[in-house]
C-alpha cells in the first residue's frame, strides 16, 4: 500500500514539474530582471507578465507558435515555445533607441508614454550610466548630451539648460524639489550631493515644468529617482546586492560602492553606501598655456608662501572626498497601498573654490585659501501611494520631506592672518499631495495636486586670526533666521482627441511668502526688515500628433516663473574683486514665456530623427545691476573698496535655440548616434542694448559609434564645443581674465574644443562586469565654457562590478 502512495505522489508531482514553467526575462545591456513585460501569444492574445523577479509562469503558452514578448522603449521580440526552450527560457531584451516608444514621470509626476506628452525629455538610462562610469551626477547629467556643464572646481557641476542655469532650473529627487531658498544666480554645485551609483533613472524636461514643479523650474526640470526595494512576489523572499570600484587616472579617483536589497511580500529593505576619494587633477597636454597652473601658495613655517608648481598641469589644490549613504523601506500592507521611506546623507570634505584661487593681485596671486567647507545634505522622505478606482481619483500620493543642508565659504587673503569663515544651514520643508483619473476608457486622464514648501535660513558669520586663534563676529552672508514658503495649487489635464492626436494643458496658481530682518552691527543698511507677499499664475498647452507609429509632431506653449528668494533679496556677498552685492528688499517674481516646436521620424528599425526648436522670454529678470547704499556707490569689503550692486527686476532676456538627434541601428551590432545642441541668449543693459546672456551655453554635441553583442558593450564617441569669442562672452565675463585663454589680439575668449574617447564594458557570467575607457584619449588640454577648473587630461577609467 506504502508502495502505491508513493508512486501516486511522484506521479502528481511530476504534474506539477511538467503544468510549470518558467521564463526569465532580463535586460541585455546590464543584465538586470525586467518587471512588467507583457508576454502574448499572438494567436489568442492570452498571457501574462514578468514579477518583481523578472521572472513568469508559461505553461499555458505551451506549443504556441509565437509568443510576443514586449516592454515600452525595448524592441518587440516573438518566439515559439520551442524556439524558447531551445533558449533554456532566457530571453534579453534590448532597448530600442530608435523607437519613439518610452515611458517617462516627469511630465506629471505619473508613468506615461512619451507619445502622449509635447514636453521634450530626455532619459538617462542605468546602461548607460553603466557604461560611461560618470564621477558625480553631474557627469551623469553631461551623459545625455544635451545638459551642459560648468565646473569652478572639482567638487562641482552646475547644469546648464538652454541658456538658463543655477536657480532658474529645478532639481528634483524622488519627486522632492532640491533647491532651496538659497540657490544664487552664480553657479550652484548641489548636484554632487547624489551618487550615481544609487540613480536608477534620469530624466531632463526641457522647458519650463513649473506648473508640476512651480518657481525656478524655467530651464528645465532635472528629475533623479533612486534605487527603490523589490517586493517579492511570493513567499520567497528576494535578497540581492551589488559592489562596485572604479580607478580613474587623470585624479587618483578610488571609489568603492555597496549596496544591498532584502525584499518579502509585504515588507522590502535596501541599503547603499558609496566613498570616493578624488586627488589634484591633471589637464591635458596640447593646449592654451593659459590654463596652466605655474604658481600655488603653501603655508610653511607660520607664513603664506607662493611655490613654482613643478607640473603647472597638475591644478593644486583641487582633490577631496564624499561618503554618500541611503536606506529605504518598503511596507505594502495590501495591493492598493505602498508606503516608502527614504533616507539619504552626503558629506563632502573641504574641497578649494579653484577659480578663485586663480585670480591675481599684482604680480602674485589674491587668495592664499579660499576653500567650501563641508557640503552636506540629508534628506528623510516618506511616501504614500494608494490606488483606488472610482470617485474623484484612480490613484494618489502623498510626499512628505525633511531636507537640511549645509555649506560654508572660507576665505583668507594673501599674507594676510584672517581667516573669513561665512556659513549657511538651511531647513527644508515640504509636502506634496498629487491626484491621478482617468475616464472616458483612459482618453482623459486628470493630474491636479498641492503643494507646500517651507525653507528656513541659518546664516553666520565669524573671521579668525589664524596667528592667534582669536575668533569674532563678522557679517552673515544672508540675514539670520530668515525663512521662504510656497503654497500652490496645480492640475493638468490630457485627452486624446483622436487616435492619433493628444492635447495637454495645465495651469498652477503659487503664492510665495518671504520674512528677512536685516542685522545693521556691520553695514548700515537704510531697512530692517524685507517681507514678500506674491503670487504667480502659470499656464500651458500643448499638443501631439502621431502620424503613425513613423511621425510624431508636438507643439507646447508654457509659462514659468521664479520668485526672488533669500538670495536674491538679502545677500551680502563680494561677486569679483572690486564688485559687492547688497540686499534689495524690493523684488518682484521674473516670469518666463516659451514656446516649442518638436518633429520625429522614424525610418523603419534602423533610423531615427528627431529635431525641436524653442524660444523663451524672461520678463522681469532679475539681474546683478550697480546700486546704492545711502546714496553709496561704494563701500569697504573685506579691505577692498568695492562697487555696490544688488540683484533688480531691471532688463529682460530672450533665448532661442535648436535640439536635435540622430539614431541609426547597423547591421552585426553597431550603432551611430549624435546629439546637437545650438542657443542664443541676450540679454538687456541698463542702457537698453542688449548683451550675450551668461548662461547661453555654446554649440555642443556628442557622436557615439556603438557596439554590442552578446557580453560585450564598445563605444567610441566625441565630445565637441564650439567657441565663445570674445564679443560673445557676457559682460560680467570680460573681468574674469584668469578664467579665460587670450586670443591673437589678446583678448579673452573660450576656445572651440573636440575630445575622443572610448569606453567598453564586458560581462563574465551573470554576476561580473568588468569597464575600461580612455578618455581625451589626444591630451586635449581645454576648459569649458565658464568653468574655473580646466578638464581632465587623457584618463585611464577601470571598474569592476559585482552583482548577486
Amino acid at each position: 500500500m506504502k508502495r502505491y502512495v508513493f508512486v501516486f505522489l511522484l506521479m502528481g508531482m511530476s504534474g506539477l514539474f511538467l503544468d510549470a514553467q518558467t521564463l526569465r526575462v532580463h535586460e541585455q545591456a546590464t543584465h538586470r530582471p525586467m518587471a512588467g513585460v507583457s508576454i502574448q501569444q499572438g494567436e489568442t492574445g492570452a498571457g501574462t507578465a514578468t514579477d518583481a523577479r523578472g521572472q513568469a509562469d508559461i505553461a499555458a503558452l505551451r506549443g504556441a507558435d509565437s509568443i510576443f514578448i514586449r516592454f515600452i522603449g525595448y524592441r518587440t521580440v516573438v518566439f515559439s515555445y520551442a524556439q524558447l526552450e531551445q533558449l533554456g527560457f532566457q530571453v534579453q531584451m534590448e532597448e530600442d533607441r530608435v523607437s519613439l516608444d518610452a515611458a517617462v514621470v516627469s511630465a506629471t509626476r505619473w508613468r506615461q508614454s512619451r507619445r502622449e506628452t509635447p514636453l521634450r525629455i530626455s532619459a538617462i538610462r542605468p546602461q548607460e550610466v553603466m557604461l560611461q562610469n560618470p564621477q558625480t551626477a553631474a557627469d551623469l547629467l553631461g551623459l545625455s548630451g544635451e545638459v551642459f556643464i560648468q565646473k569652478s572646481q572639482l567638487g562641482g557641476g552646475s547644469p546648464m539648460i538652454r541658456g538658463f542655469s543655477t536657480n532658474r532650473v529645478l532639481i528634483t529627487v524622488d519627486g522632492v524639489r532640491m533647491n532651496t531658498a538659497i540657490f544664487r544666480s552664480g553657479n550652484v554645485q548641489n548636484v554632487i550631493s547624489l551618487d550615481p551609483f544609487a540613480v536608477d533613472n534620469t530624466e531632463v524636461v526641457f522647458g519650463p515644468g513649473s506648473i508640476i514643479y512651480g518657481s525656478d523650474a524655467i530651464g528645465g526640470v532635472m528629475n533623479f529617482f533612486t534605487l527603490t526595494p523589490t517586493l517579492a512576489p511570493g513567499d520567497t523572499p528576494i535578497v540581492k546586492g551589488a559592489a562596485a570600484l572604479r580607478y580613474a587616472s587623470a585624479n587618483n579617483e578610488k571609489t568603492g560602492h555597496f549596496d544591498f536589497s532584502a525584499g518579502w511580500e509585504k515588507w522590502a529593505l535596501l541599503s547603499s553606501v558609496t566613498y570616493s576619494d578624488y586627488g589634484d587633477l591633471t589637464m591635458g597636454a596640447h593646449g592654451p598655456d593659459d590654463f596652466l597652473r605655474p604658481t600655488y601658495v603653501q603655508r610653511i613655517n607660520g607664513r603664506d608662501s607662493v611655490l613654482v608648481n613643478p607640473n603647472p598641469r597638475r591644478q593644486v589644490p583641487t582633490g577631496y572626498n564624499q561618503l554618500n549613504l541611503m536606506q529605504k523601506v518598503r511596507f505594502a500592507p495590501s495591493e492598493t497601498w505602498d508606503i516608502q521611506y527614504g533616507f539619504h546623507y552626503s558629506e563632502t570634505s573641504d574641497y578649494s573654490r579653484y577659480d578663485r584661487l586663480l585670480r591675481p593681485r599684482g604680480n602674485t596671486l589674491r587668495s592664499a585659501e579660499w576653500d567650501y567647507g563641508p557640503q552636506i545634505w540629508m534628506m528623510n522622505n516618506l511616501s504614500i501611494a494608494r490606488a483606488a478606482e472610482g470617485g474623484a481619483f484612480d490613484q494618489v500620493a502623498l510626499r512628505v520631506a525633511h531636507q537640511f543642508f549645509e555649506e560654508s565659504r572660507i576665505e583668507r587673503n594673501l599674507n594676510s592672518p584672517v581667516r573669513m569663515i561665512r556659513t549657511e544651514k538651511v531647513d527644508a520643508l515640504s509636502a506634496n499631495l498629487d491626484f491621478e483619473k482617468q475616464w472616458g476608457g483612459g482618453r482623459n486622464r486628470l493630474f491636479y495636486g498641492t503643494e507646500y514648501v517651507l525653507n528656513q535660513v541659518t546664516s553666520t558669520g565669524e573671521d579668525v586670526n589664524i596667528e592667534t586663534d582669536i575668533s569674532v563676529p563678522a557679517a552673515s552672508r544672508y540675514p539670520d533666521g530668515s525663512d521662504w514658503t510656497s503654497a500652490a495649487l496645480y492640475l493638468t489635464w490630457r485627452t486624446k482627441a483622436s487616435e492619433q492626436l493628444t492635447l495637454q494643458t495645465g495651469a498652477r496658481y503659487n503664492f510665495t511668502g518671504l520674512n528677512a530682518e536685516f542685522d545693521d552691527t556691520f553695514f548700515p543698511f537704510p531697512f530692517q526688515e524685507a517681507t514678500l507677499r506674491s503670487g504667480a499664475l502659470t499656464g500651458s498647452i500643448g499638443a501631439v500628433y502621431n502620424a503613425g507609429p513613423m511621425w510624431q509632431l508636438s507643439i507646447n506653449a508654457a509659462t514659468g516663473f521664479r520668485s526672488p528668494n533669500i538670495d536674491d533679496i538679502g545677500k551680502v556677498f563680494d561677486s569679483s574683486p572690486g564688485q559687492v552685492v547688497v540686499p534689495n528688499p524690493d523684488l518682484r517674481p521674473e516670469y518666463a514665456y516659451n514656446f516649442d516646436l518638436g518633429i520625429a521620424k522614424t525610418f523603419g528599425s534602423t533610423l531615427k530623427v528627431d529635431v525641436t526648436g524653442f524660444y523663451t522670454y524672461l520678463d522681469n529678470a532679475l539681474v546683478r545691476r550697480n546700486f546704492s547704499l545711502n546714496g553709496q556707490d561704494s563701500i569697504l569689503y573685506g579691505g577692498d573698496l568695492s562697487r555696490v550692486q544688488a540683484i533688480q527686476n531691471a532688463a529682460f532676456a530672450t533665448v532661442w535655440g535648436i535640439q536635435a538627434g540622430l539614431e541609426i541601428k547597423l547591421p552585426a551590432g553597431f550603432g551611430i548616434s549624435s546629439r546637437y545642441n545650438f542657443q542664443l541668449g541676450e540679454e538687456e543693459l541698463d542702457d537698453g542694448s542688449r548683451a550675450p546672456l551668461r548662461h547661453a551655453a555654446p554649440q555642443f554635441g556628442v557622436s557615439r559609434l556603438t557596439y554590442e553583442r552578446r557580453r560585450l558593450r564598445a563605444e567610441c564617441y566625441a565630445l565637441y564645443n564650439a567657441a565663445v569669442l570674445n564679443a560673445d562672452l557676457a559682460p560680467e565675463e570680460l573681468g574674469k581674465d584668469y578664467l579665460y585663454a587670450r586670443d591673437a589680439e589678446g583678448d579673452l575668449y573660450t576656445p572651440a574644443w573636440l575630445t575622443l574617447n572610448l569606453k567598453a564594458a564586458y560581462r563574465i557570467g551573470d554576476n561580473l562586469n568588468l569597464g575600461a575607457g580612455l578618455e581625451n584619449i589626444t591630451d586635449r588640454r581645454y576648459r569649458p565654457y565658464s568653468s574655473g577648473i580646466t578638464a581632465p587630461g587623457r584618463n585611464l577609467v577601470l571598474s569592476l562590478r559585482a552583482a548577486f
